[in-house]
């Protein structure tokens, strides 16, 4: 039995031991074989994977036509909780069993979101540069302020998206001060009591002083920051997007901030990544953007690690975990 490992530079750049995949046995007790790359482009996916019975991907795309040429398959790893790089329907028609890796990050995507509207609030980075500078030191005053200091106590914490990450990410902002109000498909009962639930997504954009996106990437979920929604929000709103990046209509956002219809926006995904092509939020008025890094904090790859080699090892067993088709 072969597993190939075809892009475990992000998850693993190095930090985290590969020894335990290559202790893993088969049914029969014989060591697997376990090849690994650090990144796997388009071209070369079927020539490594050819020979597995088992993969494991992150970012390299599974999809029909690779699918068709990869007859030995029998099971794809997907290193993330999202599972839009293989092709779902076409796995389960050739009996390939597709495992995730769920709420491995939890805390450290809410961390990264609050992490990012405090920056916009306080931007502590600019002061510390300009204290560095002297320019505190030059000051005819005790103090002296770059940016706005903004309070978030008191302020409406507006969530699409309220599943782990969100309720995490929720219960910070309500240490906060803030008032955590959600659009959701959970009745108020089922909801944490500081948690308010909306009726509309109309009311949820107006409502919203900061704005936080943490629902999966759907059909109906596609652009949900749109010009028509941005328009029904205040102008001092943040937007803050830790989810997926095609959740941002990213013309309409940019255009948005350039005109001071938005306050700001902390951005962690964008639609292309990395940004070959660009986008317009690269460019766009107080947009702050990081690179796809929420995920990334060691505990939490080495919490996905840890399922990965289960999900694995279960499914060898024939008892497959965290399965998605």
């Amino acid at each position: 039995m072969k597993i190939v490992e075809m892009d475990g530079y992000a998850a693993n750049p190095g930090d985290i031991s590969w020894e335990p995949w290559y202790n893993i046995t088969d049914a029969d007790g014989e060591k697997v074989v376990f090849e690994k790359y650090d990144r796997t482009s388009a071209e070369l996916t079927v020539e490594r994977a050819k020979d597995a019975d088992m993969v494991l991907t992150n970012k390299v795309v599974f999809d029909k036509a690779v699918l068709e040429q990869l007859p030995r398959l029998k099971y794809i790893g997907v290193l993330a909780t999202g599972y839009n790089v293989v092709d779902v329907e076409e796995a389960r028609k050739r009996d390939i069993v597709v495992t995730n890796i769920p709420a491995y990050s939890t805390q450290s995507v809410a961390q990264f979101a609050i992490a990012h509207l405090l920056h916009i609030t306080n931007n502590i980075a600019a002061h510390d540069e300009a204290v560095h500078r002297g320019e505190w030191g030059s000051c005819p005053d005790f103090t002296f302020t770059l940016t706005p200091q903004i309070l978030l106590a008191g302020k409406n914490f507006a969530i699409v998206g309220l599943g782990n990450t969100g309720r995490a990410t929720a219960e910070i902002a309500h240490s906060l001060g803030m008032n955590v109000i959600a659009f959701t498909s959970k009745s108020q009962k089922e909801l944490p009591t500081y948690i308010n639930k909306v009726e509309t997504l109309d009311e949820l954009f107006r409502s919203a002083d900061v704005l936080s996106l943490h629902c999966p990437l759907t059909p109906s979920t596609k652009h949900i920051i749109n010009s028509e929604h941005l328009a029904m929000m205040k102008h001092s709103a943040i937007i803050i997007n830790t989810g997926r990046g095609p959740l941002v209509d990213e013309e309409a956002l940019a255009l948005a901030l350039n005109e001071g219809r938005i306050y700001a926006a902390g951005i962690d995904v964008l639609t292309e990544e990395p940004p070959v092509s660009g986008s317009p939020l690269l460019t766009a008025r107080n947009c702050h953007i990081t690179p796809h890094i929420a995920w990334a904090s060691l505990a939490a790859r080495e919490r996905l690690m840890k399922i990965a080699i289960e999900n694995v090892v279960s499914f060898i067993k024939g008892e497959p975990q965290n399965k998605v088709s």
